[in-house]
């Protein structure tokens, strides 16, 4: 009987021996505040006056107004022209330019003062384009800058013909 107890608290003291803490943590060797930092020298301060700016061609140029880098005779709608509206512009369009065809997509998305659009498969100036706008009786296309690129006037319902700024005739028909 007497080995029973023995035996009983011979376990009891293992077990207990298996709940003290005996794992390693590397936090209990850092110190409880770094050390100090050592002073480093500082280079003298000097004083001088900048240059001037760089020149005229250090910044870019502004975006002409649209009608500058326009023919003046091109600028007016031509007499056989019909008015024209945002929403009726609205869509995708086929292009012809330059001997070719492309997609044009016109949107009502504000950018800039214009509308968003673009083009897919153009080649040329048309790559570039942005935005759209109408003015009177002219749709202008824009690159990304808001330069004018090109411009129609409507001919029929649903065609517009007129230029890029190169001179190319350009085409939209649905």
């Amino acid at each position: 009987m007497q080995f029973r107890y023995v035996a009983a608290g011979l376990m009891v003291v293992v077990s207990l021996a298996g709940c003290q803490r005996t794992s390693y943590s590397p936090y209990n060797d850092l110190p409880s505040q770094p050390a100090p930092l050592q002073a480093q020298p500082v280079p003298s301060v000097q004083s001088n006056q900048l240059p001037p700016p760089g020149g005229a061609g250090q910044f870019p140029t502004a975006p002409s107004q649209q009608t500058a880098a326009l023919d003046p005779s091109a600028s007016a709608a031509p007499a056989a022209a019909m008015d024209v509206t945002k929403e009726q512009m609205v869509g995708n369009w086929r292009v012809a330019y330059a001997g070719s065809s492309c997609d044009m997509f016109l949107t009502l998305t504000n950018l800039g003062s214009g509308s968003r659009g673009g083009t897919r498969g153009c080649a040329g100036e048309l790559t570039t384009m942005g935005s759209w706008e109408v003015s009177s009786k002219m749709v202008q296309f824009k690159d990304r800058s808001g330069n004018t690129i090109g411009r129609v006037y409507r001919t029929a319902d649903n065609r517009f013909d007129g230029t890029t700024n190169s001179g190319q005739p350009l085409s939209l028909s649905r």
